[in-house]
């Protein structure tokens, strides 16, 4: 575990070895973070195999931990139940596919729930990232006939390291979004905003700048920022940056904002106020629980109410918003440190 969660605070996993540089589909994050862990394993199997290579490698007192939704099959589990003495333990980030199915990619709403309900029959226990999650999960749980034990352990939130990166050239004041382009980000909330304040001709709006990826189900969305690239909004969409290049201008921003109908956690919200960067976000528990007071908290039904908001901290100085410099106003993120002394105090 001690392995594990060093190299996490360092993000660095050393080189892709062969078989992850033939994995161009996968991140080079996670083709990295791959051949770290073959480089760790005691051994490997196909799947068919796993159950015999479990047997022939351990005797008992074995624990499965599962922190990525995936691999969460009858055969998985059952493999880890042919020991004597083990534990199958999975990680819950979110039940969103199954709260807003809607704004899901086609297919994907019946495989998440397909996995759930064997986590559901066969886990041992859960761990939950956050209060909020624990109580998605226990009530979906139920109606699939049995809820694990779990324990809430919210995920550490490291303060970015705002490397020497060359930054896209975004007009100032600028505000900034960061989420992949999907529904449930509701960046039409945004776009609408954006575009009746444009025809205030004596208060015009700062430049927003939307982070990331183009997901799925949002074509009007899609058109509106391509329209936008022609038409002289006050818009700039930026997809494929890099972590340092996200961060940077993450930290020049006057405020972020999260307008998002369901959340799973928050980390771009976290990482906002590390930096000291104002955030004014949708009303969600979720939020509440892990971001406290220090944000700015607003309907998304009152457009109004964000542009009042918006124009404040375009008008206040950093230090009263409680930017760094400011450590009476600093937020504490939760720690790593504390998610795997409490992971390990049930389940080392």
């Amino acid at each position: 575990m001690a392995y594990f969660h060093n190299h996490l605070v360092a993000a660095d996993w050393g080189k892709p070895d062969i078989l992850s540089r033939f994995a161009r589909n996968l991140s080079p994050a996670r083709r990295a973070g791959e051949a770290a862990l073959r480089k760790r394993a005691i051994a490997r199997a196909s799947p068919a195999r796993l159950a015999r290579m479990l047997r022939h490698q351990f005797r008992s007192g074995v624990l499965y931990l599962n922190t990525g939704h995936s691999n969460l099959t009858r055969r998985v589990f059952g493999a880890f139940k042919s020991l004597e003495d083990a534990q199958s333990v999975v990680l819950i980030h979110d039940m969103i596919p199954l709260d807003w199915p809607d704004h899901q990619r086609d297919g994907t709403v019946a495989q998440f729930e397909g996995r759930m309900r064997v986590v559901s029959e066969l886990a041992d226990a859960l761990i939950c990232n956050s209060q909020q999650t624990l109580e998605d999960a226990a009530r979906h749980m139920a109606g699939f006939g049995r809820v694990p034990k779990s324990i809430v352990a919210h995920l550490g939130v490291e303060t970015p390291l705002v490397e020497n990166a060359v930054l896209p050239d975004v007009p100032e004041p600028y505000v900034i979004t960061i989420g992949t382009i999907e529904p449930r980000k509701n960046h039409v909330f945004l776009l609408d905003l954006w575009e009746d304040w444009a025809s205030d001709a004596d208060s015009p709006p700062p430049t927003l700048v939307i982070c990331g990826n183009r997901g799925w189900k949002n074509e009007d969305v899609f058109a509106r920022l391509d329209a936008a690239k022609t038409n002289g909004a006050q818009i700039i969409e930026l997809n494929g940056l890099g972590d340092a290049q996200m961060m940077g201008l993450l930290r020049g921003a006057k405020a972020a904002l999260f307008p998002s109908l369901a959340e799973g956690f928050g980390l771009p919200q976290a990482e906002a106020l590390s930096l000291g960067v104002p955030i004014i976000c949708a009303d969600l528990a979720i939020y509440r629980e892990v971001l406290g007071q220090f944000p700015v908290y607003a309907a998304q039904s009152n457009p109004y109410v964000w542009r009042t908001e918006i124009e404040k901290v375009l008008q206040k100085d950093s230090v009263v918003l409680g930017r760094v410099g400011n450590e009476q106003a600093r937020y504490t993120p939760p720690q790593w440190d504390a998610h795997f002394n409490l992971v390990l105090k049930h389940f080392g």
